[in-house]
């Protein structure tokens, strides 16, 4: 199973620099000068980084063989994927990887089916919240729900179900 680590958003300036979108709870450790990493889609791959630093709370990174804007451009968009066998176990309980949830059954505390999480986002906004985003059965769209305790008080992997309580009218934006 790959792991979305991080994401080449798009170039910082003319010489190759590029925004790296952070989807790991250890970039220090993960995104270091000299490290080699995969990417999806894999044709451009595998990177190398050259220099590594923050930058307005994000991280900006150079690549070998990036050396101008276009270069850069080219990647914008590309998945920094890591093996997950080789990732860390979670040992805290209320703690995930975005593929546990991916799929899980999405239900009300009464039990009815509400739909399915489609994908967990991490918006890059002042509270950093994550985002559910529920397909619901009913109709195949998609609605974003707050991965917060108050509005999805039980997530259980093993059962494949995700418990939420959501606000009056957040099913229905």
């Amino acid at each position: 199973m790959k792991l979305v680590t991080g994401r080449l958003v798009k170039p910082h300036g003319v010489r190759g620099e590029l925004v790296l979108e952070v989807h790991t709870d250890a970039p220090e450790q993960r995104f270091t000068v000299g490290s080699v990493h995969t990417t999806e889609p894999p044709e451009r791959g595998p990177i190398v980084l050259r220099a590594v630093r923050r930058h307005q709370g994000r991280l900006l990174v150079m690549l070998e063989g990036v050396t101008d804007r276009t270069a850069a451009e080219r990647l914008s968009g590309t998945a920094v994927v890591a093996d997950g066998a080789t990732s860390p176990r979670i040992h805290d309980p209320d703690e995930f990887w975005d593929h546990q949830l991916i799929g899980l059954a999405v239900e009300l505390p009464d039990g009815r089916r509400v739909g399915e999480v489609a994908d967990v986002l991490h918006p890059r906004s002042q509270t950093g919240q994550e985002l559910l985003a529920v397909r619901l059965a009913s109709d195949g769209r998609e609605v974003l729900v707050p991965f917060v305790v108050q509005v999805v008080p039980r997530v259980d992997v093993d059962q494949g179900v995700v418990v939420i309580d959501p606000p009056e009218g957040l099913l229905e934006v």
